[in-house]
């Protein structure tokens, strides 16, 4: 048997999915995660999905992870200790930025700019200069620069280098040479250049990109090779690490630990791709997703089984040029903690969380504030004979305990602070979804709702009265859905090169040359892991914008597709985007500022198990009678184990919904039913 591992480090449990690839047949673990080192938890995970599974660790494979690792290291300024080589004259380039206070207008108030990851007296300027048409206007002085670094390196502590020169995107001969001098210098520590990690124009973004690829760079080899020792240890010689990027491919361990800035949201573009693999494969291809989990809540759109990528990444204050799923997050989650400030009064949920340690009250680990979590169990939406990951008894005596005190700090009772904590976590989810949809030009209405995350279908059903996106998708194993995501998407990379010219001025046959080339490009990365050109599958991609605009709005096309069409391809589809992110379009000046080919290996379908509960009926699948408290009221409801539900079933609300790694939560006049694939597929009574 050959098994596939999807592992998935969160803020407050990692979770884990074992597949077999040719039967389908799934198991599930959570285990809490170790912000100290991550990669302990990981280990401790699959230690016990093997043991519970029974499954031979040297039968798996292949495993896919999505790690926080290279995302924590920039938000908590413990990246490596990084020094800049860049063209004389420009020492200042990460200083000067953008001239850009986050805040709004009055912004510039109270920002304090953090400490730059490149910090100016490990900063020199190279004596060279290449000119915007790429021609060398300055040779690269060798000597001089042999005698800079020298004197850098006996500063001390230097743990990565980057060289960025100013036009090499279009030019990198200096940066080339310029590394082979830093290597006689310093020996075996990372040197990234920018031509090699963003061939883009625009000299800050460039620069601030390849510095985080610097900044974040030994610590995530060391945390890849580390796991990658002791996985394959455990599972074998034969074992394939890959580790998921942030725009929701895959990329092996080996380039992961070269561009790691790839990386920087790689665990919540997992969730996209679990979502898609579901949603797609039932006939909902057009979705918005909340990925709800103990820490926060991630959400996006997916339009056409596609998820929108954008161009750049957002880490707190940093900004990179690198590709990621275009999705928002909030500080909602289950380990959210509730609040009443003392001046106001008002309750407020959020952003800070109780994390995995001490975690909820519930969770008798030592927590006692009150948290999202502590208010479903109050309610009932978390039945307290329940386990959360199949192992972790919960308590509630502990959650009452700990939302009395919001209770009593506004003068209400138990159960409406409960709900109150409930509904302001709720919209704070909504606003997000708005941001994806509505500020985009969207309607939430025409799409269906995904809910997953362990603490996403518990608000499952209230966010779809919020958004009136019906059905409201539940997919199987939603705890570990960005696992299954790690664990069914594909190995890709890309190329690309700016172009700046306008649409009109451009020869079709010229540019096809030039994105085959970029083809080329990409694909040696992939053939370089092993993996042959036989299996690849390439889409083209443009950056485009209306001359004189400082935004570029980027499309997909493929080469049948120029061939046949043009570059009205790609014109075409900018008019019809911009169209509906802004309500007009322009008849021309079309100006295509990037070029870029994406390469990944062919789609390995997994099976999925539909399971042999045809014969059962509903209430062979009741495990008892509860009630929980909605809308100022007590409900009788009942409980339903979903590993036993037929395709096909209808489950009437109220009811709870229970599985090893998530809860669901069926409102009244609301019904639940399952679909072909598994799903959940939750919609008003009376409504098809």
């Amino acid at each position: 048997m050959a098994y596939r591992l999807g592992v998935d480090v969160g803020g407050t449990f990692t979770d884990l999915l074992l597949i077999n690839e040719l039967t389908g047949e799934k198991h599930t673990a959570k285990v809490p995660s170790t912000p100290e080192d991550s990669s302990k938890g990981v280990l401790n995970g699959v230690a016990r999905i093997c043991s519970e599974s029974g499954v031979d660790p040297k039968q798996i494979h292949r495993v896919m992870h999505g790690t926080t690792v290279a995302t924590n290291a920039v938000l908590t300024g413990k990246g490596a200790r990084i020094a800049l080589v860049t063209t004389d004259g420009y020492q200042q380039v990460l200083q000067v930025a953008r001239s850009y206070c986050p805040g709004g207008l009055g912004g510039w108030v109270h920002y304090v700019k953090k400490p730059l990851l490149a910090p100016l007296e490990l900063t020199i300027g190279a004596s060279e200069r290449i000119g915007a048409d790429g021609a060398v206007v300055t040779s690269l002085d060798e000597e001089k620069l042999l005698k800079d670094l020298t004197i850098l390196k006996n500063k001390g502590g230097i743990e990565a280098l980057t060289i960025c020169l100013v036009n090499a995107y279009v030019n990198n001969e200096h940066e080339q040479r310029a590394r082979t001098v830093a290597e006689n210098v310093f020996g075996d520590i990372p040197i990234s250049i920018s031509s090699e990690v963003v061939p883009e124009m625009q000299e800050y973004e460039r620069t601030e990109t390849t510095v985080v690829n610097s900044y974040v760079r030994p610590e995530v080899s060391r945390y890849v090779s580390n796991l990658h020792s002791a996985l394959t240890e455990t599972m074998g010689a034969d074992m394939q690490l890959s580790i998921l990027r942030s725009d929701g491919g895959l990329a092996s361990a080996r380039a992961a630990s070269e561009s790691p800035v790839n990386l920087l949201m790689s665990g919540p573009a997992g969730g996209a791709t679990g979502a898609i693999y579901f949603c797609e494969q039932a006939g909902y291809k057009d979705i918005l997703t909340f990925d709800m989990g103990g820490t926060s809540t991630d959400v996006a759109l997916i339009q056409n089984a596609r998820a929108r990528v954008r161009r750049e990444t957002y880490v707190g204050d940093v900004k990179v040029r690198a590709p990621s799923v275009d999705i928002r997050t909030v500080g909602a989650g289950g380990g959210s903690i509730a609040f009443v400030p003392e001046l106001t009064k008002a309750l407020r949920v959020g952003p800070e969380s109780a994390g995995a340690v001490p975690g909820p009250a519930c969770y008798m680990k030592g927590g006692e504030a009150p948290t999202v979590c502590d208010a479903n169990v109050v309610l009932g939406y978390l039945p307290s004979d329940t386990q959360l990951g199949g192992a972790m008894e919960i308590n509630r005596e502990a959650s009452v305990k700990a939302v009395q005190t919001v209770a009593d700090a506004i003068g209400i009772d138990v159960m409406a602070a409960a709900e109150g904590i409930i509904e302001i976590v709720n919209e704070a989810m909504f606003g997000a979804l708005r941001l994806v949809s509505v500020e985009q030009g969207y309607d939430p209405r025409d799409f269906s709702l995904v809910g997953f995350g362990g603490a996403g279908p518990l608000h499952a059903n209230a966010l779809g009265i919020l958004t009136q996106a019906w059905p409201v998708i539940v997919p199987p194993g939603p705890g570990v859905l960005c696992a299954y995501g790690d664990a069914t998407t594909q190995v890709q990379d890309e190329a690309s090169r700016t172009y700046l010219a306008l649409a009109t001025d451009i020869d079709s046959v010229q540019l096809l040359v030039d994105l085959l080339e970029l083809q080329n490009r990409a694909a040696a990365v992939l053939i370089d892991d092993d993996i042959p050109e036989s299996e690849h599958q390439v889409t083209f991609q443009a950056d485009v914008r209306y001359a004189g605009q400082a935004f570029q709005i980027t499309v997909d096309f493929s080469e049948q597709e120029f061939i046949d069409a043009g570059l009205s391809v790609i014109t075409d589809q900018f008019d019809a985007e911009h169209k509906q992110l802004f309500s007009f379009k322009l008849e021309d000046g079309h100006e295509i500022l990037m070029i870029r080919a994406v390469v990944k290996t062919a789609s390995t379908e997994v099976a999925i198990a539909t399971g042999d509960n045809k014969d059962l009926t509903l209430d062979d699948c009741k495990l008892g009678d509860t009630r929980f408290y909605y809308a100022k009221q007590w409900h009788d409801a009942v409980l339903y184990d979903r590993s036993k539900l037929p395709a096909g079933t209808t489950v009437p609300g109220p009811a709870i919904v229970i599985e090893m790694d998530s809860t669901t939560l069926l409102l009244p006049n609301h019904e639940a039913t399952v679909d072909s694939i598994g799903n959940l597929l939750i919609n008003p009574m009376n409504q098809e």
